[in-house]
Formats: C-alpha cells, structure tokens, sequence
C-alpha cells in the first residue's frame, strides 16, 4: 500500500489521486468492478496504483456513492451511479437560473448536469476535472442526458481556468479534502466567485484527534479521509480566503475519525440576483 512519506511533493499526491480516480473511470466505462478497475488481482504492496475505491465504511454501511441522492430531483442514470462523493452539494447550494455553477472535481458529472438543470435555461454548469477519464465519461453523460448548458474543463483546484468574479456557485462533492494544499484551493474558489457569490459544498472534516497513521495512508488519502481538515482548520482556511457567513454541518459519519458534512460560506459583496443578462454586460 503506498504511503505519504514525509517528502512526497504535493504533484507526488496529486499524481496517486489522479491514478485512483482514473482507474475508477475507467471500470464505470467498461463496467468493470472498481477493484480490478483499479490495481488488478497482481497489484503488488508498495505500488503506486491504489487499493480499490470503497463506498462502505468499517461496518459496511454505504457513506458514499449514488445512493445519497436518492430522492433527488434529477438526480438519475449513470453519472450518479458513478458517483464517489459524500454528500449532495446541489441540494444546499440554493441554484437559480441563470447562475453560472462551478463544480471543482466534476468526476462523472452528476451535480453538473443536475446543476445544468436547476439553472436553465439562461444559466450554465461548468465541471473541473485534473482526469481526462473522468471528463471523457461526463461529457458522454451530458450528451446521452441532452444536456446543452454544461461543460466540462481540465484543469487543477489550486490553480483554476476561470477568471477572477466569474461565477456565482462554486460546489464540490467530496474532493477539496484530496488536494495537498487545501487553504490554496479555498483561495481560488474565492477567486472566481462573483461578489455576493455562494460556496456549497459537501467533504469530509477530520476529528480532532485523528491519528497519524491514518493521516500516512496515502489509500485512505485517496479515499477520502486522511486529507482531511478539522472543522477549526477549514473554518479558518474559508475565513483566510475572504469568506464569511460559514457554516459547517456534519450529516453522517464516514469514518471512527471523520464525518461527512456540508459546508457553506458566501463572498462578501454582491447587490442580490441579477438577470443573466445584466451579469454579462
């Protein structure tokens, strides 16, 4: 199993995320079980391909994946199917049409498209992936669903391909935590939020006292919890990034020493809704 070993680099964990997650693509599209999608049967200890993606936790009770959304409105098919995140950020973001809605780590595609559709018809959804498996599966995911106000782009959460004050929304469903440098990502998501602009996401928030060999696995990085803030730290990171109204709320436990949650803060600023168009003059 590979480990964070105290001088990985952040591209060094950026690159195992990357692996995990295209591997994970890559079963969904063949219909493979994630597991062989992943490292195979000769997948050897050490390697740099990780231990299959789990939606389970310790007890086998489902804390991630599709079935979160049930009862969703629009949320059906394959890209929720193929969902690997915690939560349902689309369910709290407060979507209006004609808002522009940026998804960082866009995966398959579900809460864009079912973005895409809260805020038609003058409004749009822009998915940010660092995968090219993951975008080539979302956007065969929009074009099956018809989707025409949706795009997805490649690119890096700390380093995002959009202009300062650009969109209205920014969500994300269980990826900020896998970055190596979350207070950065935090920065950019302020970034390209329009004064007055919505942060809604859902992640997992570490307890305080999560251990160091768990904060060392680099599977569980992958998996969701080891890369993890406490909810001091993330408040502090939005608070640093210009954010205010914050709101952290756990909704289920995901681990011994972590809970998913939804988190939510607003950049200052704003004169309330405006028409779509009023926003591209």
């Amino acid at each position: 199993m590979a480990e964070l070993s105290p001088t990985s680099s952040d591209n060094d964990i950026r690159e195992l995320v990357r692996e995990r997650y295209a591997a994970a693509a890559t079963a969904i599209a063949t219909s493979e079980p994630a597991g062989e999608g992943c490292c195979g049967s000769a997948a050897t200890a050490g390697s740099s391909c990780c231990a299959p993606v789990s939606l389970e936790d310790a007890a086998g009770n489902e804390v991630f994946g599709g079935s979160l959304y049930d009862e969703v409105d629009g949320a059906d098919g394959a890209p929720v199917q193929a969902s690997l995140g915690c939560g349902v950020p689309t369910a709290v973001a407060d979507l209006r049409d004609g808002d522009v809605v940026l998804d960082l780590g866009s995966g398959a595609g579900a809460d864009v498209l079912i973005s895409a559709r809260r805020v038609a018809p003058s409004g749009r959804a822009i998915g940010l992936d660092m995968t090219g498996e993951m975008l080539e599966l979302a956007r065969a995911n929009a074009a099956a669903a018809g989707i025409a106000n949706a795009e997805f782009v490649h690119g890096y959460l700390e380093d995002l391909p959009l202009a300062d004050g650009s969109v209205d929304v920014v969500i994300s469903n269980c990826v900020i935590n896998l970055s190596a440098d979350k207070p950065r990502v935090l920065r950019e998501a302020a970034r390209v939020l329009r004064p007055g602009g919505r942060f809604a996401i859902s992640d997992v928030v570490a307890d305080p006292d999560m251990d160091e060999a768990t904060r060392a696995d680099m599977a569980q990085w992958t998996g969701c919890v080891a890369g993890a803030l406490t909810r001091e730290q993330f408040e502090q990171a939005l608070s640093d990034a210009g954010l205010v109204e914050i709101e952290i709320r756990d909704t289920h436990r995901v681990h011994e020493h972590a809970a998913a949650a939804i988190v939510r803060a607003r950049k200052p600023g704003g004169v309330g809704l405006m028409s779509a168009s009023a926003r591209s003059e």
